[in-house]
């Protein structure tokens, strides 16, 4: 049977409004405890309880921790889908569960939804290395999949265009979304011809994964090879070189994720909002400059 976390309790005497299910993979990205916490500071400011329950990032355990969350009469959802759940999601709507996704935006409107841009912040980020006269760019992207890193995806194609760079499959590999698929994509793309001069990586659990090959093969990250990320991971500004990337505004999508399903809860019939938050630029040493 699936376990649920019991419900984080409000400060004494404050009385509850809603109970809401946190349906998420709690290890499945490094600021997993953040967007947690965000969440329930989101959901004390407004009176509610949560109870977290952990999908373990597969759609079979999702699947039975929403039959379990609906089991304990949550009045709504905050949901970050794992990959390929579409019919966990089919289902809440059409149950017409007041459901919010989080973080891992899908590509649908019939649901609300909250996380971060992607297209604009990845392809800035491709811009920022052309403007450093890199001219062989490459990706490490995410599962091919999910919406978040089809949208970093087009991001990376749209910067190469905007810097007047052709995109070549020679430049691209996929990290599979972890640690060591990362260090595996890069060790190809290194090994390859024509080989990157820099490098865009689509997530913090990826940058892992680079990093680690980066220095297995004795490569200088920011001199021999410069890398730039999406995620702003506890350890970036500590290593050296810190490294440059787009952080992900996570106390705000935890807030907007809670006043979304406040909302839905509110007015079942009102239109699904899609909200894209914009990560900020925080500018370090990896990039080489």
């Amino acid at each position: 049977m699936t376990a649920l976390s019991p419900a984080l309790p409000l400060w004494e005497d404050t009385p509850v409004t809603h109970r809401f299910g946190v349906a998420m993979a709690m290890h499945a990205n490094p600021y997993s405890g953040e967007l947690v916490r965000a969440i329930r500071r989101a959901a004390r400011r407004h009176g509610c309880e949560i109870t977290l329950a952990d999908t373990g990032d597969s759609v079979a355990e999702e699947a039975a921790v929403i039959r379990a969350l609906r089991a304990d009469r949550v009045d709504g959802v905050l949901l970050v889908p794992a990959a390929g759940d579409e019919a966990v999601i089919n289902g809440l709507v059409r149950m017409g569960v007041p459901t919010v996704l989080v973080d891992r935006m899908a590509g649908r409107n019939d649901v609300d939804q909250v996380g971060s841009e992607n297209i604009q912040a990845v392809c800035a980020l491709v811009r920022h290395l052309a403007g450093l006269r890199h001219r062989k760019i490459g990706f490490i992207s995410g599962e091919e999949d999910m919406t978040t890193y089809e949208e970093r995806a087009l991001g990376y194609r749209l910067g190469l265009g905007r810097s007047g760079l052709r995109w070549t499959s020679q430049l691209v590999a996929c990290g599979q979304s972890t640690p060591g698929g990362a260090a595996a994509a890069t060790a190809k793309l290194l090994d390859s011809w024509p080989s990157p001069t820099a490098l865009v990586v689509a997530s913090e659990a990826m940058m892992i994964g680079v990093q680690y090959e980066a220095h297995r093969l004795g490569i200088r990250i920011g001199r021999d090879l410069a890398i730039v990320g999406y995620g702003d991971m506890e350890w970036a500004g500590q290593v050296t070189p810190a490294v440059t990337t787009m952080a992900q505004p996570i106390e705000e999508i935890g807030r907007k994720a809670v006043e979304l399903l406040l909302a839905r809860i509110t007015d079942p019939e009102r239109r699904p909002e899609s909200v894209r938050l914009a990560p900020r630029f925080i500018h370090r040493q990896s990039c080489g400059c």
